[in-house]
């Protein structure tokens, strides 16, 4: 195995090689580059230098990542026979793949690996800009990044953009968060004698300048927090100002116990969204949802009991020890399966459990809900029917009871025995995996909706709902749920 040297060709012209690499490239008997499109490679080869490239490669492929995978390849083979060196643009650790790939080949004993220096395109870029990166900046590649690793409030570089169809896609991934007409900056050839820097708004990105593989896309910080309103920072922001001291009265005074019920609301809401199929009303609420989270961890981190952070940390903890089959070694075959694994490594991690295995299932915001927790809860020890007609007869039994308490009973009994009612309701639609919380939220809502069709009618007639028998009053009932079962 012989030696493999990496130098780096600097950022762009030959002025800009420090001599050091210079030399070493013309001492060198043979040198690999990964493309010759690079204008050091232009002016040494008019100095009688031998290169050879890679390029034929690139064309094999329609990703950028089997291109370096085997160029990687064909230089560790290579280096099996003869010393060599590859020459890469810029320096050879700052966003080079194929480095990346050599040096994950060296750790492994395949290939003897040496990196020399080379001028980094950041210098010059910083020079260009005229932009401190003390002030937090951050370097992503343009063929593979996502707009989750964008920190909208640091200098942002990126680097990797050849040519019109490579820019196109950072554009469209930069307006997922950016407003389109947010200025970016073309930066070609940085510190060279045919530097251009072109100022345009983001969704001119494609269209305004040649690029070419000397190119980086800068994108200033932002600096009004109205310009980035799909940050989760600015969100954070937002909630701590109106907890903070020049804040909101109402959200000031706020505690996790005064919001339990618009939490509940907003779900709800949420759910009625979904029903309704609306796509808007869905983000709406959702982010009505995410507020009241928001809401709560802020009151916490007040308190100085927790923060969001805490929070997150915590499901994501969750979410990978009760995935295991996704984040570790452990097989499943289906879904039913998942649910099994969930549960017993919930019991693991809740230890042996002391007093009644319902306490936990108590619900204050929901009796419905509340029966359907403590009847799941015993199901899981065995405490259950087989099925589901064990279930329909006790329905039966119940209801039987009931009408004859509303014959001869007490009112105290007709309550107790309505009860029972409900809760073997709650059994049955648990047995067919319906949730009463969200089965009562539906039927209120449609009550709701065509009670009101009903109230429009009366209105339209310019009568009392005095003047109206039941019967023509069910008349609109009948007519609203017409209109609703012709609307789906």
């Amino acid at each position: 195995m012989h030696e493999l040297t990496v130098i780096g060709l600097g950022a762009a012209e030959l002025d800009q090689l420090q001599i050091g690499v210079y030399k070493k490239l013309k001492s060198a008997k043979k040198i690999y580059v990964r493309t010759m499109d690079h204008p050091v490679i232009k002016e040494l080869q008019q100095e009688g230098m031998m290169f050879e490239s890679f390029d034929k490669i690139y064309e094999k492929h329609d990703t950028f990542q089997p291109v370096y995978e085997e160029i990687c390849d064909n230089l560790i083979k290579a280096s099996q026979n003869e010393p060599l060196m590859y020459a890469v643009p810029g320096h050879p650790l700052v966003a080079e793949q194929t480095v990346q790939l050599l040096i994950a080949a060296m750790k492994e004993g395949k290939v003897d690996l040496k990196i020399e220096g080379g001028q980094s395109f950041l210098d010059p870029i910083f020079g260009a800009l005229k932009i401190d990166p003390i002030d937090g900046f951050q370097l992503l590649d343009g063929t593979s990044f996502s707009i989750h690793d964008v920190n909208m409030r640091g200098h942002l570089l990126i680097a990797q953009v050849y040519d019109a169809f490579s820019a196109s896609e950072v554009k469209l991934t930069l307006m997922e968060k950016y407003r389109d007409d947010y200025p970016v900056t073309i930066v070609t050839a940085a510190g060279s004698s045919f530097e251009n820097l072109t100022t345009v708004p983001l969704y001119e990105l494609d269209q305004a300048v040649e690029i070419n593989n000397l190119t980086t896309i800068y994108v200033p910080p932002v600096q009004d927090d109205f310009d980035a309103l799909r940050d989760w920072v600015t969100f954070r922001k937002i909630i701590a100002t109106l907890r903070g001291p020049n804040g909101c009265p109402w959200d000031q005074k706020q505690t996790h116990e005064s919001l339990k019920k618009y939490l509940i609301e907003e779900a709800h809401e949420f759910l009625a969204a979904i029903d309704a199929e609306d796509d808007y009303a869905m983000v709406e609420e959702l982010g009505d949802v995410l507020l009241q989270v928001f809401l709560h961890a802020q009151i916490g981190e007040d308190q100085g009991y927790f923060n969001l952070e805490e929070v997150l940390a915590s499901v994501s903890e969750k979410m990978i020890r009760r995935h295991p089959h996704v984040f570790g070694d452990v097989n499943v075959e289906n879904a039913d399966e998942v649910v099994a694994n969930w549960e017993d490594i919930k019991r693991a991690e809740k230890g042996e459990q002391t007093g009644s295995m319902l306490k936990s299932e108590y619900r204050a915001s929901s009796s419905l809900q509340t029966s359907y927790n403590y009847q799941k809860k015993a199901a899981s020890v065995g405490f259950d029917w087989p099925d589901p007609e064990g279930a329909w007869e006790k329905f039966a039994e119940e209801w039987q009871e009931f009408k004859e308490e509303i014959t001869k009973g007490t009112s105290k009994a007709r309550l107790d025995e309505f009860g029972d009612v409900l809760f073997t309701l709650v059994n049955l639609a648990r047995f067919y995996k319906v949730s009463p919380e969200e089965a009562m939220v539906h039927a209120n809502e449609k009550f709701a909706r065509r009670f009101h069709y009903v109230e429009q009618k009366v209105i339209e007639s310019g009568k009392p709902f005095t003047d109206f028998t039941l019967e023509q009053l069910d008349s609109f009932w009948n007519e609203a749920k017409a209109l609703e079962k012709k609307g789906k």
